[in-house]
């Protein structure tokens, strides 16, 4: 039986948890080696030039973008995570808006279009297409796109809900610690992959499966380094570096797997002529 996905309904219950909006308001910066190893590439390419940053959740991302320019504009479409980072950082031009039409803004203007954090992940396999050709359209000839992605050949992937049951330690307080938390998540993650199992899908270089995240509360595309290779290319991007997200290293053009979490693409825009 064909069932449809619904990752928009389920996602955005996701974003809208009390967990999501504790974990979006902590005073994180880069998410992982990988990406920092990201923005550091495009730092200098980028500095003083208009750049879009897409799915600021409650902005844990404006900091970093601020740091390459002024010339700033974030996007999101959960409009409870949008206030919290207009609360947060006032007077930045932050709108409510879908990265799959971003009609509202200009063709060809971005020096740097990025979208963080695996959230392109979020959508269904054809939505994600949509947005990689708004994030074409956007950026101007010559400029970059910087997006994360799962990576199906990495440890996340195979994530269960047994993960969750607490480690044993010799230190009685320390297992009691554990085994209080793992009393009080389990029940609740365990709903959530039951719930969601029924939508895995396998499919030629990509996967739709329940990731560990918010209790497995969100299911997500899983896609390979040829697959996302391959997409890129085929919607007119050049593909200048790609990063792991554990030990930050590039990875090279030549190889075809990985054993990161996700990977940091960063795409050019042709230049024109």
């Amino acid at each position: 039986m064909n069932i449809e996905l619904p990752l928009d309904q389920i996602n955005q219950r996701a974003w809208n948890s009390h967990d999501a909006m504790r974990e979006f308001t902590m005073g994180k910066t880069f998410t992982d080696l990988g990406e920092e190893a990201a923005f550091d590439w495009v730092y200098a390419e980028c500095a003083g030039e208009p750049i879009l940053d897409i799915g600021i959740g409650a902005g844990r991302t404006i900091p970093l973008m601020l740091r390459i320019s002024q010339k700033y504009t974030g996007i999101d479409y959960t409009a409870k995570l949008l206030e919290q980072a207009s609360t947060r950082f006032p007077g930045l031009d932050l709108r409510h808006m879908d990265a799959r039409d971003m009609a509202d803004l200009p063709s060809d203007h971005f020096a740097l279009t990025a979208f963080s954090w695996n959230g392109i992940d979020c959508v269904d396999y054809e939505d994600r297409v949509r947005i990689l050709k708004e994030m074409y359209r956007v950026t101007r000839p010559g400029g970059l796109v910087l997006f994360s992605t799962h990576n199906r050949e990495g440890p996340g992937f195979n994530e269960s809900i047994w993960k969750l049951l607490p480690r044993f330690s010799p230190n009685p307080l320390r297992f009691g610690w554990r085994t209080l938390r793992s009393m009080r998540v389990f029940p609740l993650a365990t709903y959530n992959y039951l719930r969601h199992v029924r939508f895995h899908r396998d499919y030629p270089g990509y996967s739709i499966k329940t990731a560990g995240a918010h209790f497995f509360g969100i299911v997500i595309v899983y896609t390979t380094l040829p697959e996302q290779r391959r997409q890129l290319t085929s919607l007119g991007f050049e593909i200048d570096a790609v990063f792991g997200s554990c030990d930050g290293q590039r990875i090279p053009a030549e190889k075809t797997s990985s054993d990161a979490f996700w990977f940091h693409f960063i795409a050019r825009k042709p230049k024109q002529g």
